[in-house]
């Protein structure tokens, strides 16, 4: 990605995040003066900074993070964070449980707000009408809504939603050299690719230490970062413009109009956005997912039965595997390597800017 060069031209700023998850830790040497609390609607600011997992804050510090204190710097660290907090697999007290606000209710407060960009680094496998109807209203108010495929491709594999509904970009996870992960759910759902192996993130809600961690949630906190530069650049565009272009400059050696089950259009390269200042986003109000919102979800061809009702948790899982130190990928790659997230203060994303092949189907095969 080159992220000093992308800096000289945007660092997020002006843009807010709208990060839901286990709550984001606003003291983290990284996020101080990066968390807007006060902007929380009352209604649904239920300990929304108070991380009962580290997930939340791990995310939003990939995305909006300062790099202070040898902390994480973040893709977009001009950017500013709104935390919200759901009640997820992980969370034992059962007050909090009771308390926490629905994400249907959540969706809602954030579209009345001015927030631009979602991040669900989250989900489930089930659908909920509530849930979608929400969304669609987000959609109404131009709001870009980013969430996590999933991480069960080899354990059942199943529908991740809030990703798989309409209007919500489904991200996947990929390594380094651009191969997707193999615990990265694919389907006609999956959108964009964005980094997800290998990643810094806190290691549990004590904020001691990084640990090196994988998962679509991680990528789905690049790829609104992603959207947060670009956006910061061009404030007059839409969701649509946005997405439209992140689209449009995505490394990929297939055809366009043939997205990949894998990696959905490709890697994510918004400094290919953000050197061309005279590039074209297209019309303000055309969905560029409009074929896949009218067609609705389907599973890639060659993947496994979805995890049956009863394995489903009631509470959303953090699209975040958790610790790890390797990794496997169900794709070959091209030459082309990248290099990306280190810790300290000088953290950066530095990814490679070619193409990348992958064993793939067709979306509706």
């Amino acid at each position: 990605m080159k992220a000093d060069e992308m800096w000289k031209v945007s660092t997020g700023k002006g843009v807010k995040v709208a990060v839901v998850d286990t709550g984001v830790n606003p003291d983290t040497p990284s996020l101080k003066g990066q968390v807007l609390a006060s902007e929380v609607p009352k209604a649904v600011s239920y300990k929304a900074t108070e991380d009962y997992l580290g997930h939340g804050t791990s995310m939003a510090e990939l995305i909006a993070g300062t790099g202070a204190g040898g902390g994480l710097r973040g893709l977009a660290p001009g950017a500013k964070i709104v935390p919200y907090r759901l009640a997820m697999k992980g969370m034992k007290n059962e007050e909090d449980k009771k308390r926490a606000p629905e994400l249907a209710d959540v969706i809602r407060a954030i579209s009345d707000s001015d927030a631009k960009i979602i991040n669900m680094s989250f989900g489930e496998d089930i659908e909920r009408p509530e849930d979608l109807a929400a969304i669609k209203y987000a959609q109404s108010k131009g709001k870009l809504m980013v969430a996590g495929t999933g991480n069960d491709a080899q354990e059942g594999s199943f529908i991740g939603y809030p990703a798989a509904y309409p209007y919500v970009i489904g991200v996947a996870a990929s390594d380094e050299s651009g191969k997707v992960g193999r615990f990265s759910e694919h389907g006609n759902y999956v959108d964009l690719a964005s980094p997800g192996l290998n990643v810094p993130t806190w290691c549990d809600n004590t904020f001691r230490s990084y640990c090196t961690g994988q998962g679509t949630s991680q990528a789905t906190a690049i790829a609104s970062a992603s959207a947060a530069l670009i956006w910061s650049a061009h404030p007059d565009w839409t969701a649509n413009q946005v997405l439209a272009s992140l689209i449009d400059t995505a490394g990929r050696d297939w055809a366009k109009n043939d997205p990949s089950t894998y990696l959905g259009y490709g890697l994510i390269r918004p400094r290919k956005v953000l050197e061309n200042s005279g590039i074209n986003p297209g019309a303000a109000g055309t969905d560029p997912l409009a074929k896949e919102n009218a067609a609705g979800v389907t599973k890639a061809a060659d993947a496994s039965p979805s995890a049956s009702a009863s394995t489903s948790s009631q509470a959303p899982q953090n699209t975040s595997d958790g610790p790890a130190s390797a990794t496997g990928s169900s794709s070959e790659s091209s030459d082309n390597t990248a290099m990306w997230v280190a810790l300290g203060a000088a953290a950066v994303l530095v990814l490679g800017g070619g193409a990348f092949a992958v064993i793939r189907s067709r979306r509706r095969a």
